[in-house]
């Protein structure tokens, strides 16, 4: 299918209140949907089910999914007018200053739990709304495309749940021929252009509490663990420290749902111990996250194998399998749209050596990650 008409076929689906998603891969270079006939909400029972799956953030609510019996798919080149991807300035409306009040007090508020020794660690957001500012979903969504080649950039819509807009740099997890590949991301800094990115105490705490909590969680399910060296990775305008986590799944029982369960929430989204963490959230962020820092992907496609029936492959011959692989991503770097306009979820993750000044500009500066495409 053309550009053109994949995406005439996407607008007209908006347009009639029909649920469809599109989402690019990170490095990808073509576009993927599924989408629905009608507006049933379906739900994920048991992680068999086979389609795009939208989680929110609380895994105790029901998991979305988008069949996957309706799907197109195009070719995607980037636009020779991307926007850069380097440190350009961008001008939000003013902020007022209550809300930088509010949330220096909310993370001082961490911090002082944290001393207590009640927490190790938590990760606090907050949402900002700007009024009017999605006229044309579909043109921000080519925005991100453009912006943000190295992310998992999506827009999601559901008639009764809302619209999703995102572009995210963290995997949850990927399976594959029953090996799970995951990742630890955390740490922030601005990206600024020919300049050494340094990584302080607090970013390093940071990066080992999810690594070690991640591989922790994973032993019991999986064998031939591996965690790789932790690098300072590049999304946008930002760098975040990341780990690569790879594990054989340890038999053929564990399923994947058990996977999905000791891996989401993250530390990178919810904190340490994870139930204190999800706790103190709830009591002091005085907001529902719903879809923000949840999950979402591809959920047991089929895709068709190819493999040469010897090592030498004498006769060049070849046999094909059919395997179910599973790719799911934290649901980072996203916006909302309602009827109050257009709402950006940031946050941070906050341990007994963070600055609650700093913090604050960590969230402005995720802001105008996503801010770009709407400014």
């Amino acid at each position: 299918m053309t550009e053109a008409s994949f995406f005439k076929y996407i607008t007209r689906q908006f347009e009639d209140a029909l649920p469809f998603v599109v989402y690019r891969k990170p490095e990808g270079n073509h576009l993927q949907s599924f989408y629905q006939e009608d507006d049933v909400l379906h739900y994920v029972k048991d992680f068999t089910e086979s389609g795009f799956a939208f989680a929110p953030f609380d895994n105790v609510q029901k998991t979305c999914i988008i069949p996957d019996t309706h799907q197109i798919l195009c070719e995607w080149k980037a636009s020779a007018s991307a926007l850069s991807q380097t440190n350009s300035k961008v001008r939000l409306p003013k902020e007022d200053l209550s809300h930088k009040n509010a949330h220096i007090a909310l993370v001082q508020k961490a911090i002082d739990t944290i001393q207590a020794g009640l927490l190790k660690k938590v990760v606090l957001s907050r949402k900002r709304t700007f009024p009017d500012a999605l006229q044309d979903p579909i043109a921000v969504f080519k925005k991100l495309l453009d912006t943000y080649t190295s992310a998992f950039v999506y827009i999601w819509y559901h008639p009764n749940v809302g619209l999703w807009l995102g572009a995210t740099p963290e995997t949850l997890l990927q399976v594959k021929n029953r090996i799970v590949h995951t990742m630890s991301l955390a740490g922030t800094q601005k990206y600024i252009s020919d300049t050494p990115v340094f990584w302080g105490a607090k970013e390093k705490e940071e990066q080992q509490l999810v690594t070690d909590t991640i591989v922790s969680r994973l032993k019991p399910l999986t064998k031939d663990l591996t965690v790789g060296e932790t690098e300072s990775h590049r999304a946008g305008n930002l760098w975040h420290l990341k780990t690569t986590i790879s594990a054989r799944l340890e038999t053929s029982e564990v399923s994947l749902d058990e996977v999905i369960k000791v891996l989401h929430p993250t530390p990178a989204v919810c904190g340490l111990p994870v139930e204190s963490a999800k706790r103190f959230i709830r009591e002091n962020e005085n907001y529902d996250r719903s879809y923000y820092t949840g999950f979402l992907g591809e959920l047991n496609l089929k895709r068709e194998m190819t493999r040469s029936k010897t090592r030498r492959n004498v006769e060049n011959l070849a046999y094909r399998s059919i395997q179910k692989q599973t790719h799911l991503f934290v649901n980072l770097r996203c916006m909302e749209h309602t009827a109050m306009g257009t709402q950006i979820y940031v946050g941070g993750g906050i341990t007994g050596a963070s600055i609650p000044e700093s913090e604050w500009e960590e969230t402005r500066h995720k802001l105008e990650t996503m801010g770009r495409v709407l400014f």
